[in-house]
């Protein structure tokens, strides 16, 4: 390896350099605060689990992205979190086992063996809430709700919420009893929304007429809330459990429209991302300009059935790298300049500065670099026997 070779970084692996480093820090302090004010305690789970754990209930899905490695102390597979949610419900059945509902946040890099096809990065620094322990419909309102806030403190302006339903499209491929080959092709079908191909699939393996309709109108039932009218229409005679999910997206779309009015809500009953674990609703929140959901949620019952403890659950998750690109700017420039002196009273006068949270940057000796390369505003002076803040000559 040459010595040109030793700085290059693997595919998707990157460093955060100021000012990005800086922005990243800020806007994770202000969403955990954020989190605590709305209850949510925060947790950080390892980096590293045994594999039987980390993949419990998440599908193939995680399984693909995880960097798996041997315990040399145990000889048991292992893996590097490439997802938080499934920790964090461990911690919630097994390792908490509080009672009621619980709030739980965090904000952790993970890794990923799989580069994102959108994001690209393997090492996203993921940011996000999960409330364990209750089933209505409040608990995923408020998560939504929590959400857009967070979208709304990291300066995005323009928001499109998408939001779907798992139990419409499970419901129906249930009553119509495919088999896993079938039912697998058309999930594929529907998701890309490939008209021509769903409807070749249901006419060839769904024997009720009604139930091939509908599947056949699934991936068209898409757009604004004037969507939820429709496939109360095209789904009507459809089991009981497709009722009441889009009776519980009428609920959703009233809940968050009452609190943002200024966020876009659009519905696709042909959304199944994280079809393996989630339960109900799933959420993304787009924002012009990227071409990926900035934030990524909904309901996920059950996963901690494996730890011995089954709760309902919901959700979302976000990579505070991406949010950090929302806002970018320049750190202040606010900083104090000390000359290259190691007098007591100056020595004293810069840590009491910094005691009260000012910036303070001291020369070196033979330092070459003044006081704009270092974002400084300001300046120590000796003027009248003592230290003082001056303006900068």
């Amino acid at each position: 390896m040459t010595i040109a070779d030793r700085w290059l970084l693997p595919d998707g692996m990157d460093e955060i350099l100021p000012p990005q480093a800086t922005r990243m820090e800020e806007l994770r302090r202000t969403l955990l605060d954020l989190y605590d004010r709305w209850g949510y305690d925060l947790v950080m789970p390892p980096p590293v689990e045994f594999l039987d754990s980390l993949l419990t209930g998440t599908g193939t899905d995680l399984d693909l992205q995880t960097f798996k490695l041997t315990d040399q102390l145990t000889g048991r597979m292992m893996g590097a979190s490439a997802d938080v949610t499934p920790q964090v419900a461990r911690m919630d059945a097994h390792s908490l086992k509080r009672q009621g509902p619980v709030r739980l946040c965090y904000c952790t890099t993970v890794l990923r063996a799989q580069a994102d096809k959108h994001q690209g990065g393997r090492s996203p620094m993921q940011v996000g809430v999960e409330l364990f322990g209750h089933a209505g419909l409040e608990a995923d309102i408020e998560v939504l709700r929590l959400a857009l806030s967070s979208l709304e403190a990291a300066g995005a302006g323009e928001v499109h919420l998408a939001l779907s339903h798992i139990a419409i499209y499970r419901a129906l491929t249930q009553a119509a009893a495919c088999n896993d080959e079938v039912e697998r092709a058309l999930f594929d079908a529907i998701e890309r929304k490939a008209f021509n191909r769903v409807d070749a699939l249901v006419a060839a393996h769904v024997s009720d007429p009604a139930l091939a309709r509908m599947l056949g109108e699934l991936p068209r039932l898409h757009g604004g809330a004037e969507v939820l009218e429709a496939a109360r229409d095209a789904l009507a005679g459809a089991p009981a459990a497709v009722a009441e999910a889009l009776a519980q997206l009428v609920r959703l779309h009233r809940g968050v429209a009452a609190e943002h009015p200024e966020v876009s809500i659009y519905f696709d009953l042909a959304e199944l991302r994280g079809y393996q674990y989630h339960t109900g609703m799933v959420f993304a929140a787009y924002v012009p300009g990227y071409g990926q959901a900035l934030a990524k949620g909904g309901r996920y019952d059950d996963t901690g059935r494996a730890f011995g403890r089954a709760r309902p659950a919901t959700g979302f998750s976000m990579d505070l790298k991406q949010l950090a690109t929302l806002a970018e700017r320049e750190p202040p420039v606010n900083g104090i300049w000390a000359p290259d002196d190691d007098s007591a009273a100056l020595t004293e006068t810069i840590n009491h500065l910094r005691a009260q949270g000012e910036r303070v940057i001291q020369a070196l000796p033979g330092q070459h670099t003044g006081p704009g390369a270092h974002r400084c505003d300001r300046q120590l002076a000796f003027e009248a026997g003592e230290w003082r803040i001056a303006p900068l000559n």
